[in-house]
């Protein structure tokens, strides 16, 4: 390394101090301008003859000028040629300038070594040349100097660091740290070099313009033949880009845990709430105090459409509010965003982040939560995630308690529609079998699965079951067929009166003939009434609205007085219950015995009277009352 370092100390600009170091480089090199020998370094003058008065360069140097004058001349000025010789002869490099070139002989291309010499500068060469042109930055240490300085650096040191060589050599190479170094990594380099043992550390450095960098640097003795440290060999590697994403990647990760841990608490107490709350109002005002007492969130509300005047009205809100309590349709906030994309938007109120979900549950529109950040922050995708589940937990309790209203509200909405989608399988069977079918009751089968019981006029079993089976998706089962008319069971007719009841509304009746069929039923006058009835007709193609009634209930209709009783029932008694009665089983003579009946429930008969008889019983008790039950 001492000729690399004797070339490079010298000072910028000193042509003195250029000739000595040309002087040290082994290979022979020399100067030619206009076909002149301008300068000839050692080697040259050794390796060729060249003398003071030889400065002719086809005399000098017969053999090779005619070859490198040609490459010369195709050589553009400021690039390099590489020029091969015809004989065993290595090649040697041009390198080309605006007044001349300088070429350089492979020790090769002269015959003035012997071999053993010649095999020693080459592999002094490759080391030299191995060190410039390392990818890696890479430094010499002096130990037995005051302070360890550097004495050499490469190239990839210099344009990793910014600064020149010049600036370094000399110095302690801890003129890279700064304030934000690690001093656990400086103090592990440290010890491995006073202990003589290499290390590797990661650090963050600066560069001379002052902007920082990670560098991961290896710092290894090197030692004579009698084991002595000579020197401290160094190697730095900028890997700001890798270290920039394992940190990046360790917040991320840092963060997802510390959402997740906040969020844990929050999804349970939310779902405590939607669990034990008795209404609608007060699950709203409280899923909203428990958000906005979460860290992260300084506030949070519950909106509802108003379609009467066109806004977004407040029903509860907790912590940092909005800043109205109605917002209109068509200003620019997340809230309105929401609802007319139906999905979660994240946007900026008031130079706070605002998140707004909507509110949904099975295609009903319930309205808008939105959330508000506790500082102006982003509000990632993982984060809005959670939140949405969140919400449709939300939108499921409002559900179930407009649901449960059905029951207790007297306050309803009768809506009357007519259906004429051939889905709806009443419509389709009414049509191909040309029959007129009227509504009695839906039982819930095991698996979820519910059958709706119509009585059918106009045709017989054999024919409804018959025009059934060209329908797709239409499960069509007599369970009784008598003079007048037949007992079916029907699947597959798309599920209205459940969906429906999801959705807070009663069926009352459904009546089916000549492809068309008429529902009636009823919606609580609290719930949504205009966002089922959208849903209804989105779902059946050609609905027609008929009427829309507000009214009173007179005390306890027919309806909740059989759904009274219904809930003391079990599936099986209310099942045996219902195909007794509409299969005529009460009356005489019977068109239908308990063995048929016991079939189409799929029991054997004494399991289905040991039904009956229960709910028989239980029936007596719902008319007369308990002081008459055992009579």
């Amino acid at each position: 390394m001492d000729d690399v370092d004797a070339d490079r100390r010298g000072n910028v600009g000193d042509p003195a101090a250029a000739a000595r170091a040309l002087e040290h480089v082994v290979d022979p090199l020399v100067a030619v301008a206009d076909g002149t020998i301008t300068y000839a370094n050692e080697a040259a003058r050794d390796a060729f003859g060249i003398g003071e008065a030889d400065r002719d360069a086809a005399t000098a140097l017969p053999g090779y000028w005619d070859r490198l004058a040609t490459a010369i001349d195709e050589t553009t000025v400021g690039t390099v040629r590489r020029v091969d010789f015809d004989d065993d002869r290595q090649g040697a490099r041009i390198h080309r300038g605006v007044d001349g070139a300088t070429v350089t002989f492979d020790r090769g291309a002269t015959d003035a070594d012997d071999e053993g010499a010649l095999a020693g500068t080459r592999d002094r060469l490759v080391k030299d040349r191995a060190l410039e042109e390392a990818p890696v930055g890479v430094t010499i240490s002096d130990p037995d100097m005051e302070d360890n300085p550097l004495v050499y650096v490469n190239e990839a040191y210099e344009e990793m660091t910014g600064y020149e060589y010049d600036e370094v050599v000399g110095r302690n190479c801890r003129f890279l740290q700064g304030e934000d170094s690690s001093e656990a990594a400086i103090a592990e380099m440290a010890a491995a070099v006073a202990e003589d043992h290499p290390v590797t550390v990661e650090l963050k450095n600066y560069r001379k313009d002052g902007t920082e960098f990670w560098n991961e640097v290896t710092i290894a003795p090197v030692r004579n033949e009698d084991g002595e440290v000579t020197n401290y060999v160094g190697f730095q590697n900028d890997i700001t880009a890798r270290k920039e994403a394992e940190l990046a990647l360790g917040e991320r990760t840092e963060e997802l845990e510390y959402i997740l841990d906040r969020v844990e608490g929050l999804i349970q107490d939310v779902t405590g709430v939607v669990a034990g709350s008795t209404d609608r109002s007060e699950l709203e005002s409280e899923v909203c105090d428990r958000i906005a007492t979460e860290a992260g969130y300084d506030g949070a509300w519950i909106g509802e459409r108003n379609p009467a005047t066109g806004t977004i009205d407040v029903r509860s809100s907790a912590g940092t509010g909005p800043d109205r309590q109605r917002i209109e349709t068509g200003a620019d906030h997340p809230a309105v965003e929401t609802l007319e994309a139906t999905e979660p938007t994240v946007g900026t109120v008031d130079g706070r982040t605002c998140v707004a979900l909507p509110l949904s549950y099975n295609g009903i529109e319930y309205g808008v939560l939105a959330v508000r950040a506790d500082r102006d922050r982003d509000v990632d995708e993982r984060e809005t995630v959670i939140l949405s589940a969140l919400a449709r937990s939300i939108a499921s309790g409002i559900n179930a308690r407009e649901t449960s209203r059905v029951l207790a509200t007297d306050a309803v909405v009768a809506v009357e529609l007519e259906l004429a989608d051939r889905s709806f399988a009443p419509t389709a069977l009414s049509s191909a079998a040309d029959c007129r079918l009227e509504y009695r009751r839906s039982v819930h089968r095991t698996g979820d699965e519910t059958a709706s019981l119509f009585t059918v006029t106009g045709a017989t079993g054999e024919e409804l079951t018959a025009s059934a089976a060209d329908l797709d998706g239409v499960d069509c089962r007599v369970v009784v067929e008598r003079d007048d008319g037949c007992l079916v069971e029907l699947t597959g007719d798309s599920g209205l009166v459940g969906w429906l009841s999801e959705r807070g509304a009663r069926t009352q009746a459904i009546e089916a003939e000549d492809g068309r069929a008429r529902v009636t039923l009823e919606i609580p006058r609290s719930a949504n009434v205009r966002s089922i009835v959208e849903a209804l007709e989105d779902r059946y193609a050609g609905t027609d609205i008929r009427s829309f009634r507000q009214r009173e209930r007179d005390g306890e209709t027919r309806q909740e007085f059989a759904a009274r009783l219904e809930e003391e029932l079990t599936d099986r008694q209310f099942g045996a219950l219902q195909r007794a009665y509409l299969g005529g089983y009460f009356e005489w003579p019977r068109p239908t015995t308990g063995e048929e009946l016991a079939q189409s429930m799929g029991v054997s008969r004494p399991t289905f009277h040991e039904h009956l008889r229960t709910a028989e019983a239980k029936l007596c008790r719902a008319f007369f009352g308990d002081a008459y039950s055992s009579s």
